[in-house]
């Protein structure tokens, strides 16, 4: 009789570690539900898709044709523009140029008259008791001058910025390393107290009338605008021009800037400094005075003769 082959046992697979936590397997494996991932996507689809009705396809059509139309539109302007600002340009360099050369011709014609002024004052003085139009032409800056005299230059700080004390104190100026009409101010005024009969500033002759300001941070010399370094020319006796200024208070308070704010200056003397005419000398109200002007009422007035105008 045959005998049936033995029965093998089969042992059951182990169970796995997470076998427990099937709700959290669950929550981690699906943790959208289908219904809103289903959803998603077919927002996806409708959104990332190309359009599919006929409607939106012609929509999206003549957008694109207005786009192309605006920048082909724009460029065409762009192109028939660039000759018309070009044009316009030329015509205000080419104003700019003309009025250039007509402000010159009036300078030198200025300049002309100017001397035949001089030239018939002096007449007049002569035909008036002797000829000292030359002395107070030259002591009203009418005419140019040469002799030896000093040569004091001022500039900015090369690198400004630095806010301290030193004589200025508060400053209107946003940047305290540079030269303030003040400054130059008190250096005319130091030269003039040290001996200095004529004094010319970056070639911009001073005179009794002369006015040093400020229009932001420029300084202007009757009203002109100037340009630092800033070069002062004075005619005196040199060294004792130089020597008195350096040892008053106007240059110390020059070499306190120069310690405080950096601001560079030199002086030197020079053997001979020449320096222009004064631009303009224009006086409306005042007139010379007679020499026996006042006598008798207790208010002598010395004889000033004919004066300058």
């Amino acid at each position: 009789m045959p005998q049936q082959p033995p029965i093998r046992s089969t042992t059951s697979p182990p169970p796995r570690p997470d076998a427990s936590m099937s709700l959290l397997n669950n929550v981690m494996d699906h943790s959208l539900d289908e219904g809103y991932a289903e959803a998603a996507a077919r927002r996806d689809a409708a959104e990332g898709g190309p359009p599919n009705t006929l409607g939106a396809k012609l929509w999206l059509a003549a957008g694109l044709v207005l786009a192309a139309l605006v920048v082909t539109v724009g460029a065409a302007q762009a192109r028939i523009s660039a000759p018309v600002v070009a044009k316009e340009r030329n015509e205000l360099i080419d104003r700019i140029d003309a009025e250039t050369v007509a402000a010159d011709k009036l300078e030198k014609s200025v300049e002309t008259l100017r001397t035949e002024v001089v030239a018939r004052q002096r007449a007049a003085l002569r035909a008036h008791g002797g000829d000292t139009g030359g002395t107070a032409a030259l002591l009203a800056g009418a005419t140019p001058v040469r002799g030896p005299g000093v040569k004091l230059v001022v500039d900015d700080a090369q690198e400004s910025g630095a806010d301290g004390g030193g004589p200025r104190g508060s400053s209107g100026f946003s940047d305290t390393g540079r030269v303030r009409d003040r400054d130059m101010q008190r250096v005319v005024n130091g030269l003039w107290e040290s001996g200095a009969e004529a004094i010319a500033i970056n070639d911009q002759r001073l005179t009794a009338l002369s006015a040093i300001r400020a229009a932001g941070d420029a300084v202007l010399v009757d009203n002109r605008p100037l340009v630092p370094p800033y070069t002062v020319l004075a005619v005196g006796d040199g060294k004792k021009l130089s020597t008195a200024f350096q040892d008053s208070a106007d240059g110390r308070y020059l070499r306190s800037l120069q310690q405080n704010f950096d601001i560079r200056t030199s002086i030197s003397d020079q053997e001979e400094v020449r320096l222009p005419a004064a631009p303009s000398l224009i006086v409306r109200t005042a007139e010379p005075g007679a020499a026996d002007a006042g006598k008798g009422d207790g208010q002598g007035t010395a004889d000033t003769g004919k004066g300058t105008s």
